[in-house]
């Protein structure tokens, strides 16, 4: 007989509460396979394909593109066994005999592992196979030598009951014609009350929604002759404004500005673009300043430290994970070169152009996001001289990079045109002193000026 699971949406980084459907890539009536990819969403931090955690046929989905949905509620139902207990799924089957039966995510599978978002965990033992719940277990030599079932005549499909409350959310009550008229009309109906039986949605229901002024926009696009256009506030940008809001108002911000020749930084850039070992490599004013900023770090500890309120203390952290900010589609997101201290020049410009690529492609996951400890927003290429930036959470410093002019500049005492770029450096007053951010602000602007200090350090 059928077998209904529901699939949770899962929390896909640490402290994830929601994220929006971005796409499905399956609808009812689809034979689906473990681990097949089955919808990508968009959460706070980046965009993730989810994969399936069962082997079945997809009977029902719960959320259309565009809607958000809180972590726990259920996102799709799945027949797990479509042909009943007579005729079990090849699929299911190989998968169990390869010691990588379905089951929920998070779950002890069979010989100890445990079932991951995509996969399962480290074998822990010798894996056996699990019994079907709705029959009795067959000893292993019968299980070997038993022959490939007859095929069954597979009934007409039948509808599938309508969701019930569930442990892991809310789920609106509705018939398949009722949910696709809310979808036609715009209607969520998550936000509905229902008048039928048990509080089952309506046609009415959702009509009376339609007619009825709400104060919450259910389109983007409102006509209301004021030629305005209201958009949702979630997903990155919800958790962007968050983030800022958090950040302004509990580290106090310090900014400082300095104008810089990098003449000399320019030059050698050009040089090394000629260079054998450069040649295919896209070395930016940015890399540079990325190799500036990991030394500055050593003279300067403090401004790559993090406040610790809950623990009363200053963590000071021996490693650079160096945060770019990058502007994408879907807002600004800040993914982190791992272990920045330890790379040469060339090898940041290649992971800083690797990390640009996925960025603007959508894909940085929410892994590559976190645990920055200091930040680079290189404003100048969108031509703008400087800025005040504000901190990422749990970081004490950022420094924005200006543009990179043709101006006027004292050299020897004559007037002469120079490359000029102009750095500004925000701290936490509560970690970084005065003395410290103009410290390590000057060690940046010296490394910029005169590539060759770097010996120094």
């Amino acid at each position: 007989m059928p077998q209904y699971k529901q699939f949770p949406l899962p929390d896909t980084a640490e402290g994830l509460t929601e994220a929006e459907i971005l796409t499905w890539h399956v609808k009812p009536g689809d034979t689906v396979t473990v681990n097949q990819i089955i919808v990508e969403i968009e959460t706070a931090k980046a965009a993730v394909e989810l994969p399936c955690p069962w082997a079945g046929v997809v009977t029902e989905l719960h959320a259309e593109p565009g809607q958000t949905v809180e972590v726990g509620v259920p996102i799709i139902t799945i027949d797990t066994d479509p042909g009943g207990a007579a005729a079990p799924a090849p699929a299911p089957a190989a998968a169990e005999s390869n010691g990588t039966s379905s089951g929920k995510i998070g779950e002890e599978m069979p010989g100890g592992r445990i079932a991951t978002l995509v996969g399962y965990g480290p074998k822990s033992g010798t894996a056996k196979r699990r019994a079907r719940k709705d029959s009795a277990p067959a000893p292993a030599a019968a299980v070997a030598a038993a022959p490939a079932p007859a095929p069954v005549v597979v009934p007409e499909p039948v509808a599938v009951p309508a969701p019930v409350q569930a442990p892991g959310g809310y789920v609106p009550l509705a018939k398949p014609p009722v949910r696709k008229l809310a979808k036609d009309l715009g209607v969520d109906l998550y936000a509905l009350t229902g008048s039928g039986p048990d509080g089952v949605i309506t046609r009415e229901d959702v009509e009376s929604a339609v007619s009825a002024p709400s104060p919450v926009a259910t389109q983007s696009f409102v006509d209301n002759g004021s030629r305005e256009r209201r958009v949702p506030i979630k997903g990155v940008r919800k958790a962007t404004a968050q983030a800022m809001v958090d950040s302004a108002f509990t580290a106090p911000h310090v900014t400082e500005f300095l104008t810089v020749d990098v003449t000399p930084m320019m030059e050698l850039r050009a040089r090394l673009k000629n260079h054998p070992e450069f040649r295919g490599v896209k070395l930016t004013p940015l890399a540079f300043c990325a190799k500036a900023v990991v030394l500055a770090t050593r003279r300067t500890p403090d401004v790559n430290a993090t406040w610790d309120s809950a623990a009363n203390e200053i963590v000071y952290k021996d490693y650079v994970h160096l945060g770019i900010a990058a502007a994408t589609p879907r807002g600004l997101v800040v993914p982190k070169v791992r272990d920045a201290d330890r790379m040469s020049l060339k090898e940041l410009a290649v992971a800083l152009d690797e990390l640009a690529t996925v960025a603007r492609d959508g894909k940085t996951s929410p892994a590559d996001m976190m645990n920055g400890t200091i930040t680079i927003t290189n404003v100048g290429v969108f031509g703008v001289d400087t800025g005040t930036p504000i901190l990422n959470p749990g970081e004490s410093a950022i420094l924005a990079l200006g543009a990179i002019r043709d101006m006027p500049w004292v050299v020897d005492g004559e007037i002469k045109i120079r490359k000029i770029c102009q750095l500004a450096l925000s701290f936490d007053h509560r970690v970084v002193d005065g003395q410290q951010g103009s410290q390590f602000l000057a060690d940046v602007g010296a490394l910029l000026a005169d590539p060759g200090f770097a010996m120094t350090y």
